[in-house]
């Protein structure tokens, strides 16, 4: 069982961010911090809304993944449709998954909404089935809220 501190990893991500304007600069350290924090993560990254209804491949830390991804599509475009937090125990299971890298096997993707638009989603994935629990999707969820408040313009 793996059990993550997601408050101090929450303040971590402060720290890391405070006094940087840079979106890209911002999100690339906190897939780097996301991680080196949690155990049994083969990707951690951000997918962002470039195009309409579109996720574009952003800053992250894995393997080489999908480029674009259509809102409503897999778990991220999922995510991203519905604005809600998706818990996959086992992607395999997920009608529609979209396998970027065969090694994964369970995900969290979290919407990031700014002022009432989906400006992308942050998404991890684990080699292991079963790897995230509602404790991760939550906490991932709440260090989400804190993703939205960087400069998104």
């Amino acid at each position: 069982m793996h059990t993550t501190d997601y408050e101090l990893l929450i303040e971590q991500a402060k720290a890391i961010t405070h006094g940087e304007s840079d979106l890209i600069a911002n999100l690339s350290n906190l897939s780097a911090l996301v991680y080196e924090a949690l155990e049994d993560v083969n990707w951690v990254g951000f997918y962002l809304t470039r195009e309409p209804e579109t996720l574009v491949l952003g800053p992250f830390q894995g393997k080489v993944a999908c480029l674009r991804i259509p809102f409503g599509r897999g778990v991220c475009g999922t995510a991203a449709h519905s604005r809600v937090t998706q818990l996959v125990v086992d992607v395999h299971d997920f009608e529609g998954h979209i396998a970027c890298d065969a090694a994964s096997n369970s995900e969290v993707v979290v919407p990031l909404i700014v002022n009432d638009e989906v400006v992308g989603v942050f998404d991890l994935d684990s080699p292991t089935v079963g790897r995230f629990n509602q404790a991760d999707a939550d906490g991932l969820s709440a260090l989400g809220r804190f993703i939205e408040t960087l400069n998104w313009r």
